[in-house]
């Protein structure tokens, strides 16, 4: 196959599914993924698509949703990653909301070790990752059944979250921006995750790092609303990732980011008293009212439940 055959096979995969990886791009063109990295360079160098780590997407930053069996084999290591780390602000008793995503669904699978947890979800894949956990409760919204990602959305599902109040929503979504916070590509599990959001104290966003600098039509979570970011580190290379990392944690985002190596501060985090119930109980005491802006708390201590390094990512300015 040419190149200009294989290019334009390329841009045909990526305006039909959005986003599409490397490794699918090379068995469809038959080819080497060295061969097809280099087609999707040339393709992003016309303006036609975007490179993203480990695959390409439509161009302009505003992405159309792939669905799940494909997500589900993107960033498999940073994920798995991102789901250990997160799983250590977890505490054993606590009520929390977890959104649909495969990012949250391998987080929910580290969810099933934590005894007297409590879990609400509207993602059929979540509560089956905790269908046979000891200990652990599952609670359903309703709604109607959304097939690309196995979420229940619609107004039923948004009723059912209505009067609920827990300690921590931890959500997914399609791009981050320190501009409009996360976003997804589809209007109803817009307006779910937004109602998760409203039942909880805090909000912790899990996103490897190539849904940093992405944004896509539909915001769920505003960035004055996040308060943790859980990722991994983005390549050296990818200045557009890194530059948004700093400007969410200027904004006030408490920042852990999972990676390869022994656990580890950042030289550059500053100390900060850390509250004496975290990460201990959690604090229900403190839950403000569902939709009442949320004033940041200072930095928790690095997590250290997970493989992999942590690093605190200290705001250069504060608002």
């Amino acid at each position: 196959m040419f190149a200009a055959e294989r290019r334009q096979l390329i841009l045909e995969m990526v305006r039909a599914n959005g986003a599409v990886s490397l490794r699918e791009l090379a068995r469809v063109v038959q080819t080497s993924e060295v061969t097809v990295r280099r087609d999707v360079r040339a393709l992003e160098s016309e303006g036609l698509l975007d490179r993203r780590h480990g695959g390409a997407v439509l161009p302009g930053g505003y992405t159309r949703e792939s669905g799940f069996p494909h997500k589900s084999h993107l960033a498999t290591a940073e994920k798995t990653a991102i789901a250990d780390l997160a799983a250590g602000l977890v505490q054993e008793g606590e009520a929390i909301v977890v959104g649909a995503g495969t990012t949250t669904q391998e987080l929910a699978r580290r969810l099933a070790r934590v005894p007297g947890l409590t879990v609400v979800t509207n993602s059929l894949l979540v509560a089956q990752a905790l269908a046979h956990a000891n200990r652990v409760e599952v609670v359903m919204t309703g709604g109607t059944l959304r097939g690309s990602n196995y979420a229940l959305v619609g107004s039923g599902a948004e009723q059912s979250l209505h009067g609920l109040r827990v300690s921590r929503a931890f959500l997914s979504g399609s791009g981050l921006t320190a501009e409009r916070g996360l976003s997804t590509s589809n209007m109803l599990s817009a307006s779910v995750d937004r109602a998760l959001v409203q039942s909880a104290a805090e909000v912790v966003v899990v996103a490897d790092h190539t849904k940093l600098g992405t944004d896509t039509m539909f915001q769920t979570v505003p960035t004055d609303l996040i308060t943790h970011l859980v990722t991994d580190e983005p390549p050296a290379e990818n200045e557009r990732a890194g530059g948004e990392l700093q400007a969410l944690a200027d904004q006030g985002v408490q920042i852990a980011v999972a990676g390869p190596g022994p656990v580890q501060e950042r030289p550059d985090a500053p100390q900060q008293p850390h509250p004496p119930q975290y990460p201990g109980q959690p604090a229900r005491h403190e839950v403000p009212l569902p939709g009442q802006r949320r004033n940041h708390p200072a930095s928790p201590p690095p997590l250290r439940g997970g493989p992999g390094s942590v690093a605190d990512l200290a705001p250069r300015r504060r608002g």
